[in-house]
């Protein structure tokens, strides 16, 4: 029971029974959050500043003092990314669990406006592109992604700034005294949960005026998907998950466009018929108006080569109110034109309800983009390039932009991925770039084993093989087995290239 109630210039302070005295911020936890007044930008429109509610009391914990120890704690949550087997149901992906969890500690995603992107493949790179054109104009950008190449950290960052060790700590203990009332309550956070919570906490804090938010899987039950945006993007959709999202890709579509609010705006690119029926029926169905870049939003691109920038893709998009011409892709790939040029329509669309933007700023930011492990050299003698391309669709991409962007006299590919993919679509591509390959494993416990891509590569194509059950391992070989001319290609997960990188930064 609580005895006596007075204002402070620190905020309330309550004084209970036993005689402890506490004064509460806004957000549960362990130490005092930032105020909860949000900043009023002169650059985003009024309309949208949402409000929070408070955050509710929660049992006072001893905080973390160590980042190593708070770390571990977020990390004994259950981990979905990691595990072999899992239900993809609303029991499994709780929203319900998600909207009580951000309530208990003030509803930080209502207080930032958001844009929510989903997809197959190119969506972290489209949300890092609009980011950046936004974070060019004199924005507060969040931006949410997953997975990490290297580091956690990654994916929670505010104007290209990660969140840093001492962040990580506040939020862990901020977060902790809800993430055990859960636990106690048989309904545990997981890992994902907890990490996107942090997210709009830290944005919150840093006063974003915008955060770009990346689904994770799927979109219908994705944590993420508590948000209500002021826009939806959906970037290509092919097979991927197919144990969890669908066997065939209209299903795979349906969950993708989940996150499609009532009357939201939804910029999507041309996509396989199947899929984009299944997009266009969850639009009419939330009344939310659709545009198709290629389609709707006059759209082009075209391939070139010149002396400053090597081989690139230029793109051009025209709408009402904004005139993009020839501008230079700053990624590798003609796929990256779809995404850069979706990325461009989104802030277009942005422009139109009200944020202002100049679109010479948003060129320079445009040019400023650069990706961690997507056709990354991260080793010169001998060539060696990293690029996570963990779909069928997206190792025919990679292949096609190599072959594009990068001479070679013969290329090694080191090989491995994930249970949960689409194995057999990611090796009948394979064949087709790679003149050897070397099946090897990363240290992520979904990881299938080297032989076993082996023989299932026999069948498809019969072509000749390596294996290595390490990474390490794979490497020597291909370093061994390489000229000057040629190229070693590391690619088939976020991990395999995650340990690539860090082994040559241990060099």
């Amino acid at each position: 029971m609580l005895k006596a109630i007075k204002n402070t210039e620190k905020g309330l302070l309550k004084t209970c029974e036993c005689g402890f005295k506490l004064t509460l911020g806004p957000f549960c936890g362990n130490v005092p959050a930032m105020t909860t007044t949000t900043k009023t930008s002169r650059k985003a429109p009024a309309k949208t500043r949402k409000q929070g509610t408070s955050a509710r009391k929660v049992p006072r914990k001893t905080n973390f003092r160590t980042y190593d120890k708070a770390m571990r704690f977020l990390f004994d949550r259950t981990d979905y990314e990691k595990q072999k087997v899992m239900r993809y149901n609303v029991t499994t992906f709780d929203l319900k669990r998600m909207e009580s969890f951000l309530d208990e500690l003030g509803n930080p995603h209502n207080k930032v406006p958001t844009v929510h992107i989903a997809g197959t493949k190119g969506k972290g790179s489209t949300a890092t592109m609009l980011a950046k054109m936004l974070e060019a104009n004199d924005f507060t950008v969040g931006l949410y992604t997953s997975p990490h190449v290297t580091t956690i950290h990654e994916r929670i960052v505010v104007n290209s700034v990660l969140i840093t060790d001492k962040e990580m700590v506040s939020l862990i203990n901020r977060v902790r005294g809800c993430v055990e009332a859960f636990a106690e309550k048989d309904d545990a956070l997981t890992f994902f949960e907890i990490m996107t919570a942090m997210a709009f906490m830290h944005f919150a804090d840093k006063k974003a005026d915008i955060a770009v938010i990346e689904t994770g899987l799927g979109g219908r039950l994705d944590s993420t998907n508590v948000i209500k945006p002021e826009l939806v993007g959906i970037t290509n959709i092919s097979i991927d998950h197919q144990n969890l999202l669908g066997k065939t890709i209209d299903n795979i579509a349906a969950e993708k466009a989940g996150i499609i609010k009532k009357g939201v705006p939804i910029l999507t690119v041309p996509q396989e018929p199947e899929a984009m029926r299944a997009i266009r029926k969850q639009a009419n169905a939330m009344n939310a108006p659709m545009s198709i870049t290629g389609k709707d939003i006059d759209f082009s691109s075209r391939f070139e080569s010149s002396r400053e920038h090597g081989p690139h893709t230029r793109i051009c998009l025209t709408t009402r109110d904004s005139r993009f011409e020839h501008l230079r892709v700053p990624l590798p790939g003609a796929h990256q034109a779809l995404n850069c040029g979706l990325a461009l329509a989104m802030l277009d669309k942005l422009k139109v309800q009200g944020f202002e933007i100049n679109d010479e700023k948003a060129i320079r930011g445009l040019d400023g983009v650069t990706m961690l492990g997507r056709m990354e050299i991260i080793k010169n003698d001998p060539r060696i390039i990293v690029d996570a391309a963990h779909n069928a669709a997206s190792i025919k991409a990679l292949i096609q932009a190599i072959g594009q962007h990068v001479p070679y006299d013969s290329m090694v590919m080191i090989f491995g991925c994930n249970s949960d993919k689409d194995v057999h679509g990611m090796l009948t591509e394979l064949q087709y770039g790679a003149d050897k390959v070397i099946f090897t494993r990363s240290n992520s416990p979904k990881a299938v084993y080297p032989q076993d891509l082996a023989d299932m590569y026999t069948e498809i194509c019969g072509k000749m093989y390596q294996t290595a059950m390490t990474l390490r391992e794979a490497v020597r070989i291909a370093e061994n087995a390489v000229a000057r001319e040629d190229l070693i290609c590391v690619t088939g997960s976020f991990y395999l290239v995650g340990q690539a990188k860090q082994q040559f930064q241990e060099i």
